[in-house]
């Protein structure tokens, strides 16, 4: 029953996740931390820091590693496969489809309104991680409550990010020497 769990889930999250990984993360976390609990919202923001530190797309890492988490690597697999499946089968339809009828307004309008859900479907699921990043708990309690230290961190990133266009690879191993010293500080 476990096995066919994992494959539902990642199968919805694989049918509607429109617009990429990122804008999967809502959904991922509505499932697996909200539906089913196989993730506390602290180990979510976990997954998605890993998610995004291993190569490929970040709903297919999450899966595997939820997967592996939950059943080992007969779960990693299902999951996996379950994640993919219906982007293999809409990606053949909708190129099939959008060849034939590329010149067609109607089609252009629907791609423009989704780009404001799937830029809003990110935007809600990087504030959640934030929040679950800076502050200690499960919910916000005050601004007292906020990791500092955390905080700095991201704002530092958030400026090399913006101001001088650093690669962001670089940005995250600098963020993680500097918790790592300030670790060894304290």
């Amino acid at each position: 029953m476990m096995y066919w769990d994992i494959f539902f889930c990642f199968l919805k999250i694989g049918a509607f996740s429109f617009g990429g990984g990122y804008a999967a993360l809502p959904l991922i976390q509505g499932e697996v931390v909200g539906n089913y609990g196989w993730l506390s919202m602290r180990e979510f923001t976990d997954l998605v820091t890993i998610s995004q530190m291993t190569p490929g797309s970040i709903a297919v890492n999450a899966a595997t590693f939820v997967g592996t988490r939950l059943a080992g690597l007969p779960g990693a697999v299902i999951a996996t496969a379950g994640c993919v499946l219906p982007a293999c089968f809409i990606v053949t339809l909708v190129a099939k489809l959008y060849l034939k009828y590329r010149d067609m307004t109607l089609l252009a309008g629907v791609f423009d309104v989704l780009r404001p859900a799937v830029v809003a479907l990110i935007a809600v699921s990087g504030a959640d991680i934030l929040m679950s990043a800076l502050w200690n708990h499960e919910a916000i309690l005050a601004l007292k409550d906020v990791n500092l230290r955390l905080a700095g961190i991201f704002v530092f990133s958030l400026f090399l990010l913006l101001k001088f266009r650093m690669n962001p690879i670089l940005v995250m191993l600098l963020a993680g020497v500097i918790e790592a010293g300030a670790y060894l500080l304290e």
